[in-house]
C-alpha cells in the first residue's frame, strides 16, 4: 500500500489498513521512543500513545512529504509530552554555568557502533537525553526547541552541552568495561 492508500484507509477506520500502518511503521518508531523513554516499557507507553494520536488524526497528513516523518513527529511530539509531564528541566543551568563543558574534541563519540551510542544515551537524564536527541539526531535548532520543551534557549543550548559532556565522561568507562579494564576515577 502506498502512504496515500495508508492514510486514506485509516481515514475510515479500516482495521486492515490500521494494521498496516503499524507493522509497517511501529519498529523504527519505537527507536524514536526508545531514544527519549527511561527504559523499554516507557517507550511502549510512549509509542501506544502515539499510535492512538496518529489514527485520531490521520485526517491532518495531507500527504505533502512521507507518511513516515509525519508519524515520527508526531512520536517524538508524544515522547516531549510524557517529558513535560515530569518537568525535568527545573534544575537547568543557565547557559553561562555551564559553557566550561564545552569542548573542541568532537570525533569523540565517532568510533562508536550506533547501538552503543543508543544504551549510552539512555543513560542521560531526562532533560540531556531530550535536548540531545532533539538537537544532535532530529535536527531542531536550539530556538525550536526551546519553544517546544517551554524553556529559555540557552538553557537548551545548556541540556545539550551538559550532554555532550555526560556522554564524553561515559566513554573511557564503557571502553573501559568492553576491554575488562578498572575505570578509574
Amino acid at each position: 500500500m502506498t502512504d496515500e492508500q495508508l492514510a486514506g484507509g485509516c481515514v475510515k477506520g479500516d482495521p486492515i489498513a490500521q494494521k498496516a500502518l503499524y507493522q509497517q511503521f511501529a519498529r523504527k518508531m519505537m527507536s524514536i521512543c526508545m531514544r527519549y523513554a527511561h527504559n523499554r516499557d516507557q517507550a511502549q507507553d510512549i509509542l501506544q500513545d502515539g499510535f492512538v494520536k496518529v489514527f485520531q488524526k490521520i485526517d491532518h497528513y495531507r500527504g505533502e512529504g512521507p507518511l513516515g516523518g509525519w508519524i515520527a513527529r508526531t512520536m517524538v511530539n508524544t515522547a516531549l509530552d510524557h517529558i513535560r509531564r515530569n518537568k525535568p528541566y527545573d534544575h537547568s543551568l543557565d547557559l553561562t554555568e555551564a559553557e566550561h563543558l564545552h569542548s573542541e574534541d568532537e570525533h569523540v563519540l565517532s568510533g562508536m557502533t550506533t547501538d552503543e551510542l543508543m544504551e549510552m544515551i539512555q543513560t542521560l537524564p531526562t532533560g540531556y537525553r531530550t535536548v540531545f536527541n532533539l538537537f544532535a539526531i532530529e535536527g531542531y535548532p536550539h530556538k525550536d526547541i526551546a519553544e517546544m520543551l517551554g524553556i529559555s534557549e540557552n538553557t537548551s543550548k545548556s541540556q545539550f552541552m551538559k550532554a555532550r559532556a555526560y556522554l564524553r565522561k561515559l566513554l573511557p568507562k564503557e571502553a573501559a568495561a568492553q576491554y575488562g579494564l578498572q575505570h578509574e576515577g
